[in-house]
């Protein structure tokens, strides 16, 4: 099927967010699909925040993106936005890196008031990347995530079908992808 990098933007190592997308990514690798995660986190602060384009981190990142036919993007949302070291890392990523991919937007975070992030601050940055196809994201609050003390996730029900539904839809899309590039 397809190749899925799965960016995780949360800057926390104990992140629910980064949690709630390894969570998907087994949905995604059940369909059949090639999953690569990647915890921004993880890349050297210095790189990111220095811009160091040619930092062999930063390189591998863009690589990543370029071999992705999809890609998911998570982010806990900070000041009704999407975290800092997401936008250090995009904006280190070439104008186009998304061209042609179907995207995935997920965001969580404390309270509702918060749900429009995905649609008013991170989908146009997405857009403008050139991202092929941004299907319909999905906000998931804080307290419908829950991690236990062995670690293992827990999602209240109605987050759990609406996220199923959302990534069924990215992966149907994905499905499709080579279909249509082969028509053109």
């Amino acid at each position: 099927m397809a190749t899925v990098l799965s960016v995780s933007g949360s800057p926390s190592a104990s992140s629910r967010t980064k949690r709630l997308l390894r969570h998907l990514d087994d949905r995604l690798t059940a369909q059949g699909h090639d999953v690569i995660p990647l915890d921004v986190r993880t890349l050297p602060a210095d790189a990111l925040l220095g811009a160091d384009f040619r930092h062999p981190a930063i390189v591998e990142a863009t690589e990543l993106f370029a071999r992705a036919d999809g890609v998911v993007v998570g982010t806990p949302v900070y000041k009704a936005s999407y975290s800092g070291i997401l936008k250090a890392l995009l904006d280190l990523l070439p104008q186009y890196a998304l061209a042609g991919k179907t995207v995935l937007p997920l965001a969580t975070g404390g309270t509702t008031a918060h749900v429009l992030a995905i649609d008013y601050a991170l989908r146009p940055v997405l857009s403008s990347m050139g991202a092929g196809h941004i299907v319909q994201g999905w906000f998931t609050l804080d307290k419908d995530i829950t991690v236990h003390d062995d670690g293992s996730l827990a999602v209240a029900p109605a987050a759990t079908e609406a996220l199923a539904q959302v990534v069924d839809q990215f992966s149907a899309v994905l499905g499709r992808t080579p279909l249509l590039a082969a028509a053109s």
